[in-house]
């Protein structure tokens, strides 16, 4: 008979936006006990998660699942990475980005059936000035941003997305130095992401095409934007069409330096901290082992064609409203020139 897989289950009680009441009894009647002897372990502070994935791996156990949302996912992944014991993740919070952007179910028993399907893979993660990041991270606006957008919940998306980014106008933008293989380039910009997957979380694109397997990270740099840019820079992160949007530059790369003029916040995974002027982001290929969903591939974030003729649509509005202000203005300062001329006669 084969040995049962070792499996704990961390709960953070208090994360995210579901009752996690009834959790224990849906992992009792959905699990497979065949395949799996499992104990659940309920978080009691900030940092615990991290401290009892810890000692499952000095138990070599073979799964950890994180019961919570990005923040608990964090915890629970950083101990994780480059040991044999696999990250499975039961998604319970507010954004959810990894677990979104793995196609996993949001629904408890359906998540706990990719569980039982026990499909282990390899994925990579990033760090950004020692602290290890599974989704995103970033700096400048970027830590406002990433917070508010995996908190939006259903209250609008788009209209929700473009009031945070409106919110961002009083956010002063800073001069960064960005040094990559290729050499270094000064960018005035309002926000830099790297990005290990493609969302920060209730299907925000943020790198649309990102994926957690070719051991780069996508790099999106939000140059300043005024209100009037606000509502397509909404609609492009959700319509997975960020990359088309003249406001951003995007590249990709494994190791990245950035120079800013002063100490700042930045964050990883959407946990915000305070660091020194001096960043440094690179990719760990293939550092971490996860349950990920046996029927679908990672969403690398493909736009959607009807999306995409939308979001053309939307700017080809733009483009002949921003015509009509231009020509109407050419009118007025036509019809100042005779008004002047007239006077004289």
């Amino acid at each position: 008979m084969m040995e049962k897989k070792k499996i704990t289950f961390i709960l953070n009680p208090i994360s995210g936006t579901h009752s996690k009441e009834e959790i224990p009894n849906l992992i009792e009647q959905t699990l497979d006990q065949e395949l799996y002897d499992y104990t659940i372990r309920f978080t009691e502070y900030a940092g615990h998660a991290a401290e009892i994935a810890k000692e499952c791996v000095e138990l070599e156990e073979d799964v950890v699942v994180a019961v919570g949302g990005d923040g608990t996912v964090n915890e629970v992944a950083r101990s994780l990475v480059h040991t044999q014991t696999a990250l499975a993740i039961i998604p319970c919070g507010s954004g959810n980005g990894l677990a979104r952007h793995l196609c996993l179910p949001l629904d408890v028993k359906k998540a706990i059936g990719i569980i039982n399907s026990y499909n282990v893979e390899t994925f990579d993660y990033g760090v950004i000035n020692g602290m290890p990041f599974f989704c995103t991270c970033g700096m400048g606006f970027d830590a406002f941003i990433s917070l508010k957008f995996a908190e939006a919940g259903k209250r609008g998306p788009i209209t929700y997305a473009e009031n945070v980014l409106k919110e961002g106008l009083n956010y002063k933008p800073e001069t960064y130095e960005v040094e990559d293989e290729t050499g270094a380039k000064r960018y005035k910009a309002f926000l830099i992401a790297c990005a290990n997957a493609s969302q920060y979380g209730n299907n925000a694109y943020i790198a649309p095409g990102a994926t957690m397997k070719d051991g780069e990270m996508d790099v999106i740099i939000m140059e300043p934007f005024t209100a009037l840019d606000a509502p397509q820079i909404a609609a492009d992160l959700f319509m997975k069409t960020l990359g088309n949007n003249s406001k951003i530059k995007t590249f990709r790369t494994k190791s990245l330096h950035i120079h800013r003029n002063e100490p700042g916040a930045i964050h990883y995974d959407g946990d915000p901290i305070m660091t020194d002027a001096d960043i440094d982001v690179h990719m760990e290929p293939g550092g971490i082992r996860i349950l990920a969903n046996p029927k679908v591939e990672e969403d690398n974030g493909q736009p959607n064609p009807v999306l995409n003729a939308f979001s053309d649509l939307f700017n080809n509005i733009n483009n002949v409203r921003e015509d009509i202000e231009k020509r109407g203005k050419r009118i007025q300062r036509v019809n100042k020139v005779l008004l002047r001329k007239l006077t004289k006669l």
